[in-house]
């Protein structure tokens, strides 16, 4: 109990303690006719002996009603998270709301406090991506319990309960193996992020499809799946360049992880793309500027930000249908993958 008093006590601490969802405490707080008189109380003597005081700026904007979205993000300073949320905003403003942010820095425990902080402002809806660090979604199940609009885009969970704007990842992938395959790499590796994460389970399998279709050796050894983080995935690619069976090729799965992959190969005194070719998930303002140029597979970031606020504006407005729609992402060719070619 004294680690809770320690800070401002909210909707989710009562709840735990009480072995209730927010819900019920929410509505027992608004003296809801859907919750017994008996829990109410027991509801509000709890939030009285554990001080619990309601937001006062969410009071305010109760009263001022204004219509607000929540956004969260597992990283807010990528361009591709940024141009998600400018894409969500430009939808939200056209229809007449405004969007508050919260960036997860890629772990659950600020993913979780995050939702809390919305759910506390009394946001009309939210959209979320979810942190690569979060394997329990039961912050999103009260979500889904209190009947609060929620969409997800890009990395998804609950797909029966929530809406859901993704990528077609593993398509992509499949064609940037195959283009790959085609201009002369025969050892292809893939860097991704973690197994749970679906939208890494969709690149592989695209890879992993290419590979099948034409008949090359899945070699497990190349697939180099860990934590989305910089230094990881370049101890991660330095070490598979350096195995006497080294990859002639890499496909990262994203921004993070390709310029890692970038940097490894230069380390280690190879030529992209004559020794290793390169294909990254990436945005083109990143890929254009590098040298060589980078071959990407580049997502429509701004267009998945309004088709999220879309949905969840649907949902806002009443419509119960659980969406899920697929935003292609584009592979441009550059100057990092075609070995054939830079013969």
């Amino acid at each position: 109990m004294n680690n809770i008093k320690q800070r401002r006590t909210s909707l989710k601490d009562l709840a735990k303690e009480l072995g209730v969802s927010i819900a019920t405490v929410s509505r027992a707080l608004r003296n809801s006719p859907e919750i017994g008189k008996e829990m109410q109380q027991r509801v509000k003597d709890l939030a009285k002996k554990l001080n619990y005081r309601p937001n006062p700026f969410a009071q305010s904007l109760r009263k001022e009603a204004p219509k607000i979205i929540g956004v969260v993000v597992p990283n807010l300073v990528t361009h591709y998270y940024a141009a998600v949320l400018d894409g969500i905003e430009d939808e939200a403003r056209r229809a007449g709301y405004s969007v508050i942010s919260a960036n997860s820095h890629e772990r659950f425990e600020d993913e979780a406090q995050a939702i809390d902080n919305f759910i506390g402002l009394h946001v009309e809806g939210i959209v979320a991506c979810l942190a690569q660090g979060t394997t329990d979604y039961s912050h999103f199940e009260e979500i889904a319990d209190m009947g609060i609009p929620l969409v997800f885009f890009g990395r998804t969970c609950l797909t029966d309960r929530f809406s859901s704007v993704t990528a077609n990842g593993d398509e992509a992938a499949q064609l940037a193996t195959q283009h790959l395959i085609d201009t002369g790499s025969k050892r292809i590796a893939f860097l991704g992020g973690p197994n749970h994460l679906d939208m890494v389970r969709r690149r592989k399998h695209g890879y992993l499809e290419a590979l099948r279709e034409n008949r090359l050796p899945i070699d497990r050894e190349l697939v180099a799946c860990d934590k989305i983080d910089y230094n990881i995935a370049l101890k991660n690619a330095e070490a598979l360049l350096r195995r006497p069976d080294r990859p002639d090729a890499i496909i990262a799965f994203n921004d993070i992880i390709t310029f890692a992959a970038f940097t490894a190969i230069k380390n280690c005194g190879m030529r992209i793309p004559e020794d290793v070719a390169l294909i990254g998930f990436t945005d083109d303002q990143h890929a254009a500027y590098v040298t060589p140029r980078m071959s990407a597979i580049e997502d429509q970031s701004h267009q998945m930000g309004v088709t999220a606020c879309q949905l969840l504006l649907k949902n806002i407005q009443g419509d119960t249908k659980v969406y899920k729609k697929i935003v292609p992402q584009i592979l441009t060719i550059r100057d990092t993958s075609a070995k054939v070619m830079n013969k």
